[in-house]
C-alpha cells in the first residue's frame, strides 16, 4: 500500500471519497456510470474491460466480473481475452473490443484508418464513443488503484452491476 489508510477505514472509500472528496467523488460517479449506463453487450464490455485490467495489472479489476441480470461471462473468458487474436470464442465485436482496449492503452497513436474502418463496420458512432469513455475510465482508475496499492487491499463487494 502506497497510501496510509487509517485503521478501520475501507481503502477505496477512504481514498476515493474522504481524501479528495471534490475529485474522488466525481471520479467514482464517472466510474460507476460506465456500468450503470452502458448500452454495450456484456461480452464486448467485459472483453474491453478485462483487456484493460490485464494491461494495467490491477488485481481488483482482474478479479471483477460484471454481472447483468444474473449473467456473467464464462470462467474461461479471461483466457479468451488474453488470446483475443486467435480465440474462436469471440465474435467480431468482442474481438474488436479487446483489440481496441489494447491499442487504446498501448498504442493510441497507431489507431489507423484500417482499424477505424473495421470499428465503424461493427459499432455505431455512439457505441465507439461509449467504448472509448469506458476504456478511458478503466485505464485511468485501474492504474490509479494499482499505483497506489489499493487493488491488493480491496475486497470484491457483492456484484450487482
Amino acid at each position: 500500500m502506497n497510501i496510509d489508510i487509517p485503521e478501520g477505514k475501507d481503502p477505496i472509500a477512504y481514498v476515493w471519497g474522504e481524501m479528495v472528496p471534490g475529485i474522488g467523488t466525481a471520479a467514482a460517479n464517472f466510474s460507476l456510470s460506465v456500468y450503470a449506463n452502458t448500452t454495450l453487450g456484456l461480452r464486448e464490455f467485459e472483453a474491453a474491460r478485462l483487456r484493460t485490467a490485464q494491461i494495467n495489472g490491477c488485481m481488483f479489476c482482474l478479479d471483477w466480473r460484471t454481472e447483468r441480470e444474473g449473467v456473467k461471462v464464462e470462467d474461461e473468458f479471461p483466457d479468451h481475452v488474453t488470446n483475443w487474436r486467435t480465440t474462436e470464442a469471440f465474435d467480431d465485436r468482442t474481438r474488436l473490443a479487446a483489440e481496441y482496449a489494447e491499442r487504446y492503452a498501448l498504442d493510441h497513436h497507431g489507431l489507423d484508418e484500417e482499424f477505424w474502418g473495421r470499428m465503424t463496420k461493427h459499432y455505431t458512432q455512439a457505441e465507439i464513443v461509449e467504448l472509448s469513455m469506458s476504456i478511458g475510465s478503466w485505464l485511468a482508475f485501474g492504474r490509479l488503484n494499482h499505483v497506489l496499492g489499493l487493488d491488493v487491499m480491496c475486497v470484491l463487494p457483492a456484484q450487482t452491476s
